[in-house]
């Protein structure tokens, strides 16, 4: 492919996440399929998650040791095979399984995407985190609207999600495997690195606590972004969807220009921005009187949340305790804990009172992310400061 290591990177970002994005405006379906209520269906939504934090504490050492590239390579292949999995579920306990094994293979891949970038930054002295993030909102807003018209054309959600699957994989794997090989940063002088397997330092925890509020409002946006459109705002099943397409296209947006940001104002100033936003439209849902107010407040909080997690994500990389797929695998796991925490409590919430009180259950944590935010102060200069750079012998 005749594209820079930092075009290559963007462009599996985008493509991961669309075969999942056309599983979510189908989640609705589903529920009613298995005659779930608000709480039931955030107990088997919990299978995600869940299969994700049982893959990544091994997942950090051995992408360290098979390196980045290969990770996406083989962790794109068995994503592609269990991301329809959840469509066929006939029961709530199979819906659990197979969104645990979907889990699985989605954390696989997408810890070797965030170890690939944050290699990239430093062999080519670019700034492409926040960027190749955006491109990944950019393939999951792109796989939502696909899953929506297929669901208005009437395809079942089994054999839709499958058919993106198939035409996405072979695209992935041919950019996949044109991806450079990369070792992981070198460590600075005087510095020494610890076991993949150590227990995290505090600077670590401090920016996992950060973006633990960050990624428990993207889970619920997620998962019951259209819910909350139908039951709080009486929104037909044609506009469920459109809540959580709202969302990931700002979300896309910040995270385009989170790098021009962070260039010029720096990590911690641009994430206080952005938080300052979530904390605002997480508010204005509360208060929402019809769909399109509530639209405004979706938007809010994409662009409020779109830059957190990758500014986490180059912040823990540039921790040099310990190995950079170790750090961003911790983080990955506690990010997951936000995903894991989420669905259940607003579930519960919406459960025994509403929807609006189960969505205000966001407000408290974006808060304690916001108060968080000067954890993100990168620790190690970058080895180059051309944001053009390319690896010599890549194309």
């Amino acid at each position: 492919m005749l594209l820079s290591p930092q075009r290559l990177t963007m462009l599996v970002f985008f493509l991961q996440p669309i075969a999942f994005g056309s599983w979510l405006p189908r989640i609705p379906d589903v529920q009613q399929a298995l005659g779930l209520g608000p709480q039931g269906l955030a107990i088997a939504l919990l299978g995600l998650p869940v299969g994700t934090l049982l893959t990544l504490p091994f997942a950090g050492p051995l992408v360290g040791k098979i390196g980045p590239r290969m990770a996406i390579l083989s962790g794109f292949a068995l994503y592609s095979l269990a991301v329809s999995l959840p469509a066929f579920a006939g029961n709530p306990i199979l819906l659990f399984v197979a969104l645990m094994l979907a889990g699985s293979t989605i954390s696989f891949v997408e810890l070797g995407l965030n170890v690939q970038a944050d290699a990239v930054e430093k062999a080519t002295g670019s700034v492409i985190m926040t960027t190749s993030h955006g491109f990944w909102s950019v393939g999951i807003m792109v796989g939502s609207l696909i899953g929506s018209a297929l669901a208005g054309l009437g395809l079942p959600a089994q054999w839709a999600i499958m058919l993106v699957a198939a035409v996405v994989l072979p695209v992935a794997l041919l950019a996949s495997t044109a991806l450079p090989v990369l070792a992981p940063g070198a460590t600075a002088p005087g510095d020494t690195q610890r076991s993949a397997w150590a227990l995290p330092s505090w600077a670590l925890l401090g920016i996992c606590a950060f973006v633990f509020g960050i990624t428990m409002t993207e889970g619920a946006m997620a998962d019951w972004s259209a819910i909350f459109l139908r039951d709080a705002l009486g929104a037909e099943s044609g506009i469920v969807g459109l809540g959580y397409s709202v969302f990931a296209m700002m979300v896309a947006a910040g995270r385009f220009g989170g790098d021009t940001l962070k260039r010029r104002f720096g990590a911690v100033s641009t994430a206080r921005i952005c938080g300052a936003l979530a904390v605002a439209g997480a508010a204005i849902l509360l208060v929402a009187p019809n769909t399109p107010v509530a639209l405004l407040g979706f938007a809010i909080i994409g662009l409020g949340v779109s830059v957190g997690f990758p500014l986490a994500v180059t912040a823990a990389a540039s921790l040099t305790d310990r190995p950079a797929s170790a750090n961003v695998a911790v983080l990955s796991f506690v990010a997951l804990l936000g995903f894991l925490v989420g669905p259940p409590v607003i579930g519960f919430v919406a459960e025994h009172f509403n929807m609006r009180l189960g969505i205000a259950c966001l407000v408290p944590v974006l808060l304690v992310s916001l108060l968080l935010t000067g954890r993100l102060a990168t620790r190690r200069p970058r080895s180059s400061t051309n944001p053009e750079a390319e690896i010599p012998g890549v194309l």
